[in-house]
């Protein structure tokens, strides 16, 4: 006879969400299997590529190797959380303007990678920008359209960091 886990309560994109799943089960899995939350994609699975990027409590973090057990009285924020189709978070417009995805696979991880930058430095550095960056693997080589991205993002939150 195994015994009965309970329901993890989870707050996500600000809606208080029950997830049935096992507590170590990676939040990633519950994010788009259970919720139906796309944005985070399966890359690699082992925390190094960032395409599975969520904001947790407004940081950036590896939704495929966090255990959904431990979100419990956390804020996560997936890219559906940050705009909508009809007003997009600056950061997601400043990608549509300078065309900054390709494939779109790592354009996740991408996003939340910079509003997480913006919102702890948000006038950063060519620099800074490439450092945030380089643990988020692009696959198809729009590393350039990605960089000119990011420097739309600081102009369309007016050097704030906020959207």
């Amino acid at each position: 006879m195994s015994a009965k886990t309970s329901d993890t309560m989870l707050r996500v994109n600000g809606r208080e969400m029950r997830s049935p799943a096992d507590p170590a089960t990676p939040l990633m899995l519950v994010l788009r299997n259970d919720f139906q939350l796309n944005g985070p994609k399966y890359g690699c699975g082992l925390g190094e590529c960032g395409a599975c990027l969520v904001l947790v409590d407004g940081k950036a973090a590896r939704s495929c190797t966090l255990p959904v057990g431990a979100m419990a009285g956390h804020a996560v924020t997936t890219l559906e959380g940050l705009g909508s189709e009809d007003n997009p978070h600056p950061v997601q417009q400043a990608f549509i303007d300078e065309q900054g995805a390709q494939c779109g696979y790592c354009l996740n991880g991408m996003i939340i990678r910079t509003v997480a930058l913006l919102a702890v430095n948000p006038r950063p550095s060519e620099a800074e920008i490439r450092e945030a960056l380089r643990f988020n693997l692009c696959r198809c080589g729009t590393h350039v359209e990605i960089l000119a991205s990011v420097r739309r993002a600081v102009v369309l939150t007016g050097g704030t960091g906020a959207p």
